[in-house]
């Protein structure tokens, strides 16, 4: 088991106001982002989060020529057969509408669907690219018990949470961020391998998706070809905290820290 973030972090959760205003200053740098090939691209938002939580987000990637769609169901109020029917449709419509895998990017509890759905439809996806999703160990968080209790219990439930933070057969990149507040970033992060990566960014949980660097993180992954995946390089001359860091801390990543 991972341990929760200390509740203290939940005190910086304030930055996510900050994040958002630091948007329209750093507009020059969001305009030179990296354009891809057009690639469709379906956008999850964490839990209690709708399509509003995700529209600054889809509007930086559609002003980058990307087709961007949200879940359109509305509320995101947790995991149930319902949901995970209607993702499967949206994916499936989707791909039929572009002739091609969609990149799929999930924020939070919008991660975990996203990796269940390219885990059981790999040919339709393209990629996934996570925003604090605590795929490893979703009870390592500070949300209320009373939330968390919405989740109808898995017939399996040990089966279900190592399947969770398994592998994927499509590139992924997991972004995290030592100072989130809501869930453990020990919880959120890729063990590094073929095609799969983890980025360390400086940012709140509910700011992520406003987040510039962020955004341009997100940019730079859906920007390659297509079946030419590789790992985040760092822009020449730019460090920490501006952009990235790449993999894991080098302190331990233990659940005991």
């Amino acid at each position: 088991m991972i341990k929760r973030p200390p509740r203290g972090l939940l005190l910086l959760e304030g930055r996510a106001l900050f994040e958002f205003a630091s948007l329209l200053p750093a507009l020059p740098a969001l305009r030179r982002a990296p354009r891809g090939d057009g690639q469709p691209v379906l956008v999850l938002p964490g839990l209690m989060g709708s399509d509003l939580s995700t529209r600054a987000l889809r509007g930086f990637l559609g002003r980058l020529g990307y087709p961007v769609y949200g879940w359109g169901l509305g509320r995101n109020r947790g995991p149930s057969a319902q949901v995970a029917r209607n993702l499967v449709e949206r994916l499936k419509e989707l791909r039929r509408r572009h002739g091609r895998p969609v990149s799929l990017i999930g924020w939070s509890l919008g991660g975990i669907y996203a990796r269940e759905l390219a885990r059981r439809f790999p040919d339709d996806v393209r990629q996934v690219i996570t925003l604090a999703s605590p795929f490893r160990d979703p009870d390592a968080t500070n949300v209320p018990a009373a939330l968390l209790a919405r989740r109808e219990p898995h017939p399996d439930e040990r089966l279900f949470r190592e399947r969770l933070g398994a592998p994927l057969a499509v590139p992924s990149t997991a972004i995290y961020s030592r100072s989130d507040g809501i869930v453990s970033w020990r919880s959120c992060y890729e063990e590094p391998g073929s095609e799969r990566e983890s980025l360390e960014v400086a940012s709140s949980h509910l700011g992520m998706g406003y987040h510039p660097i962020v955004l341009l993180a997100i940019a730079d992954r859906l920007s390659q070809p297509e079946d030419a995946w590789k790992p985040f390089q760092p822009p020449a001359g730019w460090g920490w905290p501006l952009v990235p860091r790449v993999g894991l801390p080098t302190d331990s990543v233990s659940a005991s820290d």
